[in-house]
């Protein structure tokens, strides 16, 4: 597995806050990811990956990046799909996730690619490192907790609970904690009760967060946009959105202790 770095553009988007867009390989793909850092806080520091909605590495997963890196962490919102690709409507979408979710080795790989290049950062603490996703990206870092990664925590907003790889007792290294809306219909009672089931099995330390009349994507702002364009029971809770980011925050201060 071959790693390229190439630094594309640092821009100061305040006084402390830095970004870079940044390109790297997995197994011949070429990934586009963005990095962001606070400079006013001093030497290496927690990172963060963090994985998109199930639309594409767009300008959402690199706002959280932004909010992750003036906490104090440094961010690195990957890209899944290759090539910084993005969806336009569900259906591409859908089509996107499949060709990640199909191979799922091609799938560890281009996250532990993305988690080399955080970890070589000069700001970055090598080893404390946990990851957050939204959707798509939910799934995502449940699945390389469930492997057995080497992450602080990960925090699942929104995501998809399920997998045909379920965790095993004493792999599971990550703390998880799930942020999931009471009236999200993505999620089904019965899958939520056998997700608590495969934890608590797997001995995993874990929690799950309900946030009472929050839909599927509760988080992002855009959406009531897109859950009207495509008739789709999305909605964001600005309540929900708060609390959970706060929950996050929370877990964080524990694990990186």
């Amino acid at each position: 597995m071959k790693l390229i770095i190439l630094l594309l553009a640092a821009t100061p988007l305040m006084a402390e806050l830095v970004t870079a867009e940044v390109a790297y390989e997995s197994d011949g793909l070429t990934m586009k990811g963005y990095l962001a850092y606070n400079d006013q806080f001093e030497g290496p520091r927690p990172g963060v990956l963090v994985v998109h909605e199930w639309w594409g590495h767009n300008d959402y997963s690199r706002k959280r990046a932004e909010m992750l890196a003036d906490l104090g962490y440094t961010a690195l919102a990957v890209d899944m799909y290759g090539d910084g690709k993005q969806a336009d409507h569900p259906e591409d979408a859908g089509k996107f996730v499949q060709e990640v979710f199909s191979n799922f080795g091609a799938a560890l790989k281009r996250f532990n690619v993305a988690m080399e290049l955080l970890k070589s950062h000069p700001t970055t603490d090598a080893n404390r490192i946990a990851a957050i996703g939204y959707c798509f990206g939910g799934a995502t870092v449940l699945s390389v907790a469930r492997e057995g990664y080497d992450l602080k925590g990960v925090v699942s907003f929104h995501g998809s609970l399920g997998t045909p790889r379920p965790a095993e007792k004493g792999k599971v290294k990550a703390r998880v904690l799930v942020c999931h809306g009471s009236d999200d219909p993505f999620v089904t009672p019965e899958q939520m009760a056998a997700f608590k089931a495969e934890m608590e099995s797997a001995e995993v330390n874990y929690e799950v967060k309900i946030y009472e009349g929050a839909k599927h994507s509760f988080t992002n702002p855009d959406a009531d946009a897109n859950g009207k364009k495509f008739g789709m029971p999305l909605e964001y809770n600005k309540a929900a959105d708060e609390a959970s980011w706060a929950d996050m925050k929370a877990m964080f201060k524990e694990i990186f202790k």
